[in-house]
C-alpha cells in the first residue's frame, strides 16, 4: 500500500493508488465466514488495476416484516430507530457501523460502502407498525447506525417516504445525518416542527475541506453542512450539532471553533462523542490512518488506546462513547465549557408524543345495513 506524504500545511494527499472516493482500503471477509480473503499487493504487481479504481455502488433491496429497531443501550437516548438502508456510501473508516455488514456474510470494509441494502417499502411498512393497537408512542431515531440521506437517498427517497408516514401519525422523530441534502425536506420538517414533531442533527467532524474529504470521502462538504444548519434553523427546525467522532491528536484541536460556528449558524444544541474502533473497525481504521497520516498514524492510535483502557474499543457501558483519561477528560472538558458558554450545553427542545394518532382511512367502512330509499 503506497503511503501519502503531507504537504507543509498537514493536509491529507492521497497515496499513488489510493481508492478513490472510499475510506475503506481492504475488502476483508467478515468475521463470520470460515474461510478468510483479503487482497494485497505481494510485490509483483499482480493486484488488479479494478480493484484500485472507483468501484462501483450495488443496490439490493429489502422488504422485511417490520422497520423499527428496538434497544436497551443505557448510553443511547432512544429506545427505538429505523434505517432505511443497510451499508452506507459516505465511506467512513470509522464508522461503528461496519461490522453489521458482516452478518450478511459481506466484508465490513469496501463492501459496507459499496454494497448496499435498501428497504423501499419503509414508509408502508412503518404505517402499519403505528397502527396497531399495541404500540406506545416514543421518539424514533433515524441515522444511528447508516445515515438516511447519504447518496443514493436522491434516487431512491425512501426517508421521504418514511417522514410522510411519520408526519402523518404525528409521530415525534430525531434525525441525524453528514448529509446535507437533509434540506430537501423541509417541506415535511418545517411543519412537522411546529407541531413539536422533529429535531434534526447535523455530525460535523472538521471545518477543514481536505480533512473532511479524507474522513468522509462522500458525505457533503462542512461549508454544506453549516449552511443546511442555518437552512433548518431559520425555517423554525430544531438543530443540534455532532462533533462526532473527536479523534484525538487528529481534529480535537477543532472542538471550540466547530462549537462556534455551529452557535452561529442557528443550532441549539451540541453533542460529541470519542472515536471508537469496534471489531472490524479497527483494522480499517488503522489501514486508513497509516496511509493518509503516516507521520502521527502512531500518536492517533497511542492517544485512543490510552483513552479506552489500553484498548482500541472499551466496550463498557458508559465509557464506550466518552472513553477515559487524562486526555479524554481534557476534550470533554473542553466540549462542556465551550457548549456552555455558546449556549449548546443542555437540552432545549423535548419532542411531543401527546399528538400520535394513526390517521383516519381516507374511505370509511360502509355501514352493514344501508337505508332502503324511501
Amino acid at each position: 500500500m503506497a503511503r501519502a506524504a503531507l504537504p507543509t500545511d498537514g493536509r491529507p494527499r492521497s497515496p499513488a493508488r489510493r481508492r478513490s472516493g472510499r475510506g475503506a482500503q481492504s475488502n476483508a471477509s467478515g468475521r463470520f465466514e470460515r474461510e478468510k480473503r483479503e487482497g494485497f499487493d505481494d510485490g509483483w504487481e499482480t493486484v488488479e488495476e479494478t480493484s484500485l479504481e472507483r468501484p462501483p455502488t450495488e443496490v439490493t433491496t429489502e422488504t422485511p416484516r417490520r422497520v423499527i429497531t428496538r434497544n436497551s443501550s443505557p448510553d443511547v437516548p432512544f429506545d427505538r430507530s429505523i434505517n432505511p438502508y443497510r451499508g452506507c456510501e459516505h465511506g467512513c473508516p470509522y464508522c461503528f457501523a461496519r461490522p453489521t455488514h458482516a452478518f450478511m456474510g459481506l466484508s465490513p470494509g469496501l463492501d459496507f460502502e459499496r454494497r448496499l441494502f435498501a428497504k423501499p417499502d419503509a414508509g408502508k411498512t412503518l404505517a402499519r407498525e403505528l397502527s396497531a393497537k399495541s404500540y406506545r408512542c416514543r421518539p424514533i431515531a433515524i441515522g444511528t447506525n447508516t445515515d438516511p440521506y447519504q447518496p443514493i437517498e436522491r434516487t431512491w427517497r425512501i426517508m421521504r417516504g418514511v417522514l410522510e408516514t411519520l408526519s402523518r401519525f404525528n409521530h415525534p422523530v430525531t434525525i441525524l445525518t453528514k448529509n446535507a441534502g437533509v434540506v430537501r425536506d423541509l417541506d415535511l420538517l418545517a411543519p412537522m416542527a411546529e407541531r413539536g414533531l422533529v429535531k434534526v442533527g447535523l455530525s460535523i467532524t472538521t471545518e477543514d475541506r481536505a480533512l473532511a474529504r479524507a474522513m468522509e470521502p462522500r458525505a457533503s462538504t462542512p461549508d454544506k453542512r453549516f449552511e443546511a444548519v442555518r437552512a433548518l434553523s431559520d425555517a423554525g427546525v430544531p438543530t443540534a450539532v455532532m462533533t462526532a467522532p473527536i479523534i484525538l491528536g487528529l481534529n480535537d484541536h477543532e472542538i471550540e471553533s466547530l462549537l462556534e460556528r455551529a452557535a452561529g449558524s442557528g443550532a441549539r444544541e451540541a453533542g460529541f462523542t470519542l472515536l471508537r474502533l469496534p471489531l472490524e473497525v479497527s483494522q480499517i481504521f488503522r489501514e486508513w490512518v497509516e496511509a493518509t497520516f503516516p507521520d502521527r498514524a502512531a500518536k492517533i492510535i497511542r492517544l485512543l488506546q490510552e483513552s479506552h483502557g489500553g484498548l482500541d474499543h472499551d466496550p463498557r457501558f458508559g465509557k464506550r462513547m466518552s472513553g477515559e483519561g487524562p486526555h479524554a477528560e481534557m476534550a470533554a472538558t473542553r466540549f462542556r465549557t465551550a457548549a456552555a458558554r455558546l449556549g449548546l450545553g443542555k437540552r432545549t427542545f423535548v419532542l411531543r408524543t401527546d399528538l400520535f394518532a394513526p390517521p383516519k382511512p381516507e374511505t370509511p367502512q360502509l355501514s352493514l345495513f344501508c337505508e332502503s330509499e324511501a
